[in-house]
């Protein structure tokens, strides 16, 4: 498909009305029950105009004819639906897919980013270690990871989902509320065994998320043999600030050749290639659906870069703002407040 033919698909809201779904071109929207009528008479129905959840049941047939309407809109070809277009500057923009069915999150995913907390974080195993010898062993560690080992992947609340430009309310009983940026998969068909070569074939888009993290509650020190507690650490309420939009994969290109950027209060923290991936989006996909069976609309968390909080020893605050951008899927950007109370 041409770049003539680009789009996105966002949900937006207008003074407090029920949210719709809607096609984005250029930062211009239309609801996509708008476009109803012009799909019917090319002989394309859309299926599923309620919401993007809804859509993305039936993504492969609905993405071929958004194209074709979104060609046919830059062509001017479709006055009618060019004339309601509106700025989405004007309209509340909420987070692409609202409540996803099911999130998964991959944890330790790039590469730089763990050889760091490996650094700063002393175990009983590198506690004797000096700074470069922890260094040369979370090095060896991640080579033989990546090329012996498995992601690791965990579930996170839909209810933490929260909009691009909502606030993240920072839980008032927790001290290190860190940021995590991240590129966000989209998955558009059924995916069971999905082998890796096929693996791309399964995904709708991509988004722009961010997995907050209570960092001091990752870890129970009181049932130490249980792991990790992700529900307590990740799931609180705005802890996933998601879009602005959801973007096509056709749109994006190589998912492993994307800038993930995220600036706290006008300074860099974050700023690495998803090429530092340790596992990427396609074996991400392939471990997955090796255990689980995927549904459209499901969102994977593909892991973050390094430059977390932990790193820069600096966590959130109130009147903190976060603003994080991905290659061509454009910026969120989230306020912190306190939770009341």
């Amino acid at each position: 498909m041409g770049e003539q033919a680009r789009f996105a698909i966002g949900t937006f809201a207008v003074a407090g009305s029920p949210s719709f779904p809607g096609l984005v071109i250029d930062e211009q929207v239309v609801a996509l029950a708008a476009l109803e009528p012009l799909a019917a008479s090319l002989g394309q129905p859309l299926v599923g105009t309620a919401s993007v959840q809804e859509l993305l049941q039936e993504w492969p047939r609905n993405f071929a004819t958004l194209s074709r309407i979104a060609e046919l809109i830059r062509k001017g070809g479709a006055p009618r639906v060019a004339s309601l277009l509106v700025p989405a500057n004007r309209l509340q923009v909420r987070a692409p897919i609202p409540q996803p069915r099911q999130i998964y999150c991959s944890g330790a995913n790039y590469r730089k980013h763990v050889i760091d907390l490996i650094i700063d974080q002393k175990s009983h195993l590198t506690e004797k270690m000096s700074a470069e010898e922890r260094r040369a062993h979370g090095e060896k560690l991640m080579d033989e990871r990546a090329a012996k080992g498995k992601p690791f992947v965990f579930f996170k609340a839909s209810s933490a989902v929260v909009g691009p430009y909502d606030s993240v309310v920072l839980p008032r009983d927790v001290s290190q509320p860190d940021w995590e940026l991240e590129l966000g998969v989209v998955i558009g068909r059924p995916a069971r065994r999905v082998p890796r070569a096929e693996a791309l074939d399964y995904v709708a888009g991509y988004v722009v998320v961010n997995d907050i993290t209570s960092r001091e509650l990752v870890y129970r020190p009181d049932a130490p043999q249980m792991g990790m507690d992700w529900m307590a650490s990740k799931s609180s309420p705005t802890f996933l600030p998601m879009g602005p939009y959801l973007v096509p994969a056709t749109f994006v290109g190589n998912p492993q050749d994307l800038r993930v950027t995220l600036k706290l209060n006008g300074e860099t923290m974050q700023d690495e290639s998803t090429a530092d991936m340790i596992f990427d989006v396609a074996r991400l996909i392939e471990f997955i659906s090796s255990y689980v069976q995927l549904l459209p609309g499901d969102v994977i968390c593909t892991g973050s870069p390094a430059g977390n909080g932990t790193h820069h020893n600096r966590f959130l605050r109130p009147g903190d703002v976060m603003e994080g951008s991905i290659t061509g899927l454009g910026t969120q950007r989230n306020p912190c407040i306190a939770e009341e109370g």
